[in-house]
């Protein structure tokens, strides 16, 4: 199915100034970029409750956003943003996203703003993704009714950090999560699968900028390949939460997202699949911008509530 017609007119609008590709630009330069498309999404809807809170890492700070749903909570998201580990922000297009999330899987969701490459390099992200998740565990009867399920998700570089979490929560004896929604994760430090070389999906995300990005977050190419980086290169995936893997059709990483699943499902973990066959890397931050935005939120959120409503076993740790 070919591209939608909304993400070409959104490509035809970033591109309208001829300026240099990403990979030629700084982090600051960038990010600006974050408040123009946050311009376009407009305000998210009304929630229950948002709270923002800092939380101490061992070398600073960083902030979540915790936003609970319109109704009773049925569940805790713990959602790491997109952006390559350099871009992204819990205030701009993702504060939208998380509220549509919240209300629609009827959610505490909590925003993680995980300090930046290439001022914070790797493992700053990773460490502060994990204080993170074990601070909402820790607190989870007061973010929502006790016993609710604990599920990590992400997008692009924010799949990358769910996944980790996930290997990081079954090798050190939790906290115990109920299900991982990985969105066009990054899941390893390759860049030559077919999906990053062909000339259809350099978009929204191009090889090239992906190769800048990973030189942001970690510079040592030999120390991308352990699976605190790469996850797919872990020894083991198996007793890891059930998955949702949601990947973009016109997109670089989508093999490595379909690698990953398949490395879970070879490992005997229940995995769904579902692609987004019209759309390009970015959409599910598109709030008001890509109609493959609301397509997918609805996705995610049905998926969440009806996985969620059944029993899950407590994987082994190993």
């Amino acid at each position: 199915m070919p591209l939608d017609p909304a993400s070409h007119a959104l490509m035809d609008e970033l591109s309208a100034d001829g300026g240099p590709p990403p990979s030629e630009l700084t982090a600051p330069i960038l990010r600006l970029g974050d408040m123009v498309l946050a311009g376009f999404s407009g305000p998210g809807p009304e929630v229950g409750a948002v709270t923002d809170l800092r939380l101490d890492a061992a070398d600073g700070t960083f902030r979540i956003r915790v936003i609970r749903p319109t109704s009773t909570p049925e569940s805790i998201v713990v959602y790491y943003h997109g952006g390559g580990w350099v871009l992204g922000d819990i205030d701009l297009q993702y504060d939208h996203m998380a509220r549509e999330l919240a209300n629609a899987a009827r959610s505490t969701v909590v925003l993680v703003n995980y300090r930046k490459a290439p001022e914070h390099r790797f493992p700053t992200a990773l460490e502060d993704s994990w204080t993170a998740l074990t601070w909402v565990a820790q607190h989870a009867d007061d973010l929502a009714p006790a016993g609710v399920p604990l599920v990590v998700a992400g997008d692009s570089a924010g799949g990358n950090l769910a996944a980790v979490m996930t290997l990081r929560a079954r090798d050190r004896g939790g906290p115990h999560l109920a299900h991982q929604v990985l969105i066009y994760p990054v899941t390893d430090c390759r860049t030559d699968r077919l999906s990053f070389l062909e000339p259809d999906n350099q978009l929204f995300l191009d090889r090239d900028t992906i190769v800048w990005l990973w030189d942001q977050y970690l510079p040592d190419e030999q120390a991308r390949t352990q699976p605190e980086a790469s996850p797919l290169r872990a020894a083991s995936h198996a007793n890891l939460p059930p998955a949702l893997v949601y990947l973009a059709a016109y997109d670089p990483l989508h093999d490595d997202g379909l690698a990953y699943a398949g490395a879970l499902r070879a490992a005997g973990v229940p995995v769904r699949v579902e692609v987004a066959e019209t759309q390009m890397h970015g959409f599910f931050q598109m709030a008001g911008i890509l109609p493959g935005y609301e397509a997918g939120i609805r996705l995610v959120s049905e998926h969440l509530t009806t996985s969620l409503s059944r029993p899950t076993k407590e994987p082994t740790r190993g």
